[in-house]
């Protein structure tokens, strides 16, 4: 999977996406989804997904299991973007993390926690129970991100 590589979700997947965005934004967050709004890096609207937090030593931080997929790109143009989960609404930073050691780290812990949802998301080669050597050949493929909530005054 490259960085130009577009994933198309089937019209199931689509339906599944919308139910849990739809209840997250209510506050029902299935197994703790979120709603990630990102905005378009073509039309500059606004674009949600649901998303798969996960807190690991007092971060917090996003992967993209179906690897460099249209919401990564919008990032990448434009790193902030807001995290919804019923009526907490929070403006945030998402940092790519480069490293591929903590990128590992951190997709050990989140295929612990996330494995059996994401699972079948995952590239060619992987799997959820994947071992470190394994998670850091595939690392390139499966972006993370450090979520840092964004602070006003």
């Amino acid at each position: 999977m490259t960085e130009s590589t577009r994933i198309r979700l089937t019209r199931g997947e689509r339906g599944v996406n919308g139910a849990v965005r739809w209840l997250a934004d209510r506050g029902i967050g299935v197994a703790g989804a979120q709603t990630l709004t990102v905005r378009g890096r073509r039309t500059g609207e606004p674009h949600r997904v649901p998303v798969n937090p996960l807190t690991l030593d007092s971060r917090t931080y996003l992967v993209a299991p179906r690897g460099h997929t249209d919401w990564v790109r919008n990032v990448r143009r434009d790193p902030c973007a807001r995290l919804r989960r019923g009526r907490r609404d929070v403006a945030v930073r998402l940092i790519e993390l480069a490293d591929a050691e903590p990128k590992v780290r951190v997709l050990a812990a989140y295929l612990s926690t996330w494995g059996w949802e994401v699972g079948r998301l995952l590239p060619a080669g992987l799997s959820a129970t994947a071992d470190h050597d394994t998670l850091r050949r595939h690392a390139s493929l499966l972006p993370v991100f450090e979520v840092v909530p964004i602070v006003t005054d």
